[in-house]
């Protein structure tokens, strides 16, 4: 079981099937469903990701409002050993801190509770506003990954890679 996570603007608890609709709300925005597809049947999209054992999916809640989800992964090669975050945030929360709030608080308990030293994340290179708020918990633009996704039309864009260390996460 995951732990509830108290961020300065938002908490971040373990998803559950509850949660569903609302999440499939959130995506079926034409905001979010630019960047995170999932087809037709967004809630069962929804319910595949919570079910994903490779990941940990936790909701993201404003004033006990589901606002989001932010999820993080593993790495576990010793060698390699590292975390990934993916988050989407609903549009009428945009520009107030919330998902900052959220991706720096995962990052904290990434890097104390877990032990991890680097976090990665991978934007859409043209999401100007997901960049920038990445950026403002410390996260680097380490690369263009070119042709990394394919959108929904068949074409290909670009992502961009950005990492943080440890000892460069800002505000926490």
């Amino acid at each position: 079981m995951q732990t509830t996570l108290h961020g300065a603007l938002v908490t971040l608890r373990p998803a559950t099937a509850t949660d569903i609709p609302a999440l499939a709300g959130i995506r079926a925005t034409p905001e979010v469903y630019e960047r995170w597809r999932g087809g037709a049947d967004l809630a069962a999209a929804v319910a595949e990701d919570l079910a994903d054992p490779d990941t940990h999916p936790l909701v993201i809640e404003h004033h006990d409002q589901v606002v989001g989800m932010i999820q993080w992964s593993a790495e576990t090669d010793p060698d390699y050993r590292h975390a990934g975050i993916d988050i989407y945030l609903d549009p009428k929360v945009h520009g107030q801190g919330l998902g900052t709030d959220a991706v720096r608080t995962l990052a904290q308990h990434l890097f104390a509770d877990h032990g991890h030293h680097r976090i990665v994340i991978d934007p859409a290179a043209d999401n100007t506003a997901a960049i920038r708020c990445y950026g403002k918990v410390g996260f680097q633009p380490v690369g263009v990954m070119r042709r990394y996704e394919r959108d929904p039309d068949g074409s290909w864009h670009d992502g961009l890679l950005m990492d943080l260390l440890a000892d460069e996460l800002t505000g926490a």
